[in-house]
């Protein structure tokens, strides 16, 4: 069995995948980025593959509080422009996990990760003028969203870690606080309920993995709480500090041994 019941953890991981839980709420209603840090401590807590199984149910209940929190921010061209690249990316996903171990699967995203935070920085300090979100629907807005959904649905497919690739994206293409939430909350309630059929055949989720999830997910609402909370003292350039950061720290972690 590729799952991962309750009672194969010991009570320190089980501390400290609450503490992700936890993480995960305010990440989906804070900073985005700060959710590699969830990650890397599924991964490390439980082998790489089974992480995902158990961590994807606990991303979707963030997904929801999100969704009723930032609803009225979305901005839909951008999603609908990401949508069929993303499901190209989840497919290509799918089959890695068939072939893929887990140190490979925790060193691609890593890398990944590093350089999508490198490139989104660079574009940054070199651009002169900041993007419009509704700069999506011309020629290099279209061949952009392509690019990062492909990665981003690969990531989110093999390791949950779709939220990085999205966020330099969103960063990249301009959107404000509000406007990043709000399309990254519908973006990734969409993606992760499409990815349950997947991940359900490889065998990472079950009734015993949903159990460990039903536990955990109890600390998803106070993280989202604090999120918002926490969200309307952050200005703009913080903001956006703390999710390259946040995507850093999750990648470094990633290629550790």
């Amino acid at each position: 069995m590729n799952t991962i019941t309750l009672w194969d953890i010991s009570p320190w991981g089980f501390a400290a995948l609450a503490a992700a839980a936890l993480l995960v709420g305010f990440s989906k209603t804070a900073v985005s980025g700060a959710n590699t840090v969830s990650l890397a401590i599924f991964a490390a807590v439980l082998p790489a593959r089974a992480s995902t199984g158990v961590l994807l149910p606990i991303l979707i209940a963030g997904d929801v509080l999100a969704v009723l929190t930032y609803r009225r921010h979305a901005h839909w061209p951008t999603l609908w422009r990401l949508f069929p690249a993303v499901a190209a990316g989840v497919v290509l996903g799918t089959l890695f996990l068939v072939w893929a171990d887990d140190g490979i699967v925790r060193t691609s995203i890593g890398a990944i990760l590093l350089l999508m935070a490198a490139v989104t920085v660079w574009r940054r300090r070199t651009a002169e003028q900041e993007d419009d979100p509704d700069a999506v629907m011309t020629r290099a807005g279209r061949i952009k969203a392509r690019s990062y959904g492909v990665l981003g649905g690969f990531t989110t497919m093999v390791a949950n870690a779709g939220g990085p690739v999205m966020s330099m994206y969103l960063l990249s293409a301009g959107f404000r606080k509000l406007g990043f939430l709000g399309t990254s909350a519908f973006f990734f309630l969409i993606v992760n309920v499409s990815k349950v059929p997947f991940s359900a055949g490889l065998g990472l989720i079950d009734g015993r993995s949903l159990l460990l999830d039903a536990a955990l997910a109890v600390f998803v609402l106070p993280g989202a709480v604090i999120g918002r909370w926490a969200v309307n003292r952050i200005d703009q350039r913080l903001f956006e500090q703390l999710v390259i950061v946040a995507t850093v720290v999750g990648a470094v972690q990633l290629l550790l041994p």
